[in-house]
């Protein structure tokens, strides 16, 4: 019989983000049949028992799918952080958008996060990548009044100088907040897409700061429940908030698949970008450290080379 420790520690190894291989090795790997047969029916949220045959089986086919998801973490971190900035992008929108609605949001945090040129270098990977463009992808899998939104996001090329004009950004705001007062198919809105995708940075800063007066509150407050569009102004006005959402939404006990990768993805494409403000908006937020809380909740090689990348020093 397997020592309930062992057993205890074995269960814990693969719970959470990742998995704790050193330790899965230096139990199963000298275990026998009994020592696993114990394993298997001390875990039943994995295995269920045959009681016709008598034995142990996987509980169904998704229970191995998660398992060798959560090996694969520390390698597809790896390989994300590897790659070049433009490819990186270039393959997440790919995948998100084959991946389904859920994912959709990938497609927004990178139009709107990314830089002038960083957008289009993605475009740029894309075209050599796939063969194709990220707007043929986006047609392909998307219809309806989404479309039109997304395509006008990955389309952009902001203006990233200071220069604002506040009358402009005053009025905006109030096209803005007529808008989300009316609530209507926002997405279809002409003006509401034309703002959102074309306007700089520092210009939807002051809409933001206007919006305010206009409508008193935030606009990040007032948006409503239209996931995509809510992503939208999140990642236009408030980016480390939003990623800091992002981060802890993966390290949540309850978090499902599509959010749990939103920890990898943030890290490794924000770690030679703007990962210090999002931790010091994380700790904001959440009174925590995001290290502290990658250490109690990821496991094994992946949290160890999480960790590396938010406490290295940019050269």
């Amino acid at each position: 019989m397997a020592n309930p420790h062992e057993l205890e520690a074995l269960t814990s190894a693969i719970k959470g983000v990742g998995v704790d291989e050193k330790l899965i090795i230096s139990i199963l790997g000298k275990s026998n049949p009994e020592h696993r047969k114990s394993f298997r029916k001390a875990n039943t949220h994995l295995f269920i028992k045959d009681e016709q045959r008598s034995f142990e089986h996987w509980d169904d086919a998704r229970r191995i799918y998660f398992l060798r998801r959560e090996f694969e973490r520390f390698e597809n971190a790896l390989v994300l952080w590897t790659m070049h900035p433009w490819e990186r992008d270039a393959r997440l929108i790919n995948e998100s958008l084959k991946e389904g609605p859920e994912s959709y949001g990938v497609v927004v945090e990178i139009a709107c996060t990314r830089s002038s040129e960083g957008l289009l270098g993605a475009r740029k990977a894309y075209h050599s990548i796939f063969d194709h463009s990220i707007e043929e992808d986006i047609a392909t899998y998307i219809h309806g009044s989404l479309y039109k939104l997304l395509v006008a996001l990955v389309s952009a090329y902001r203006y990233e100088g200071p220069n604002i004009n506040k009358e402009t950004a005053k009025h905006e705001a109030e096209k803005l907040a007529l808008a989300i007062k009316n609530g209507d198919k926002l997405t279809e809105d002409d003006e509401v897409v034309r703002i959102l995708a074309t306007r700089s940075k520092p210009h939807l800063k002051s809409v933001c700061k206007h919006y305010m007066n206009v409508s008193g509150k935030s606009i990040t407050e007032d948006v409503g429940v239209d996931l995509i569009f809510k992503q939208t102004i999140e990642c236009l006005f408030t980016p480390y908030a939003y990623f800091s959402k992002v981060l802890d939404d993966a390290m949540r006990s309850d978090a499902n698949h599509n959010s749990k990768n939103g920890l990898t993805r943030v890290i490794t494409t924000q770690a030679d970008a703007d990962l210090k403000e999002i931790e010091k908006e994380y700790n904001s937020l959440y009174g925590d450290s995001l290290a502290a809380k990658i250490e109690s909740v990821a496991k094994g090689n992946y949290k160890d080379f999480l960790l590396a990348l938010i406490t290295r020093e940019n050269e």
